[in-house]
């Protein structure tokens, strides 16, 4: 059966997109405007992967999302903590202090609830999400256990059942790298920038993530 996609236009959400249209289809992909730095860029690249695969997709502008968030990834007072691939293990990552840089404040929570709303309207009985196990590690709205509680939570909120899923939960960038080429997901389309520019920085924590798994992959 078809699904809702949450859909930032990056790696992650990308490859579950394209899992999601092979194994049920996709009722409707999901990209968020809450004024993040990399918002044009990501609805972009979002726009782009759903014309390619011939899927619907709708943008949702949450501005007072942005508003009561004051981290970097929104303040354009603040950078993001920069990061080569080969710092991605140090302590500060490790203890989580580079995603309470960019967090948002019940962000997952959100989108999945609105999600979950299009999905009990749609006839769809899952949402996919991007999750995975790198920034399980340090945000804890990625995690399995995040998963599980939202699903408890979606037995009462919704009539239909709705649940969350990710294929790539428990893959690291590497491995959704290797994915992708085997099911051809749209990975030339992705936008994995915290920041907006004509090109990705490469130097704040999800390029540096993306470039040390397609690295890899080379």
């Amino acid at each position: 059966m078809p699904a809702i996609v949450l859909l930032s236009g990056g790696l992650d959400s990308a490859v579950n997109l394209k899992k999601a249209l092979d194994d049920g289809g996709v009722a409707l992909a999901l990209t968020f405007d809450y004024g993040q730095k990399a918002a044009a860029r990501e609805i972009a690249a979002a726009a782009a992967m759903c014309r390619a695969l011939g899927l619907p997709h709708r943008v949702i502008q949450l501005p007072w999302l942005g508003e009561i968030c004051s981290t970097a990834l929104v303040n354009p007072d603040l950078e993001a903590p920069r990061l080569t691939p080969e710092q991605l293990g140090e302590e500060r990552v490790a203890r989580g202090e580079t995603a309470r840089a960019v967090w948002v404040p019940n962000r997952n929570g959100v989108f999945i609830a609105i999600a979950a709303a299009f999905a009990e309207s749609l006839g769809a009985e899952t949402v996919v999400a991007g999750f995975n196990a790198e920034e399980a590690a340090t945000f804890p709205d990625n995690r399995a256990e995040f998963v599980s509680a939202a699903n408890a939570a979606l037995q009462f909120s919704t009539a239909t059942g709705v649940r969350v899923m990710s294929y790539t939960q428990d893959l690291a960038k590497r491995e959704i790298v290797r994915l992708s080429k085997e099911i051809g997901a749209p990975l030339a389309r992705v936008w994995s920038c915290y920041y907006g520019g004509a090109e990705p920085c490469g130097e704040c924590e999800s390029c540096a993530r993306f470039v040390r798994a397609t690295r890899t992959e080379d």
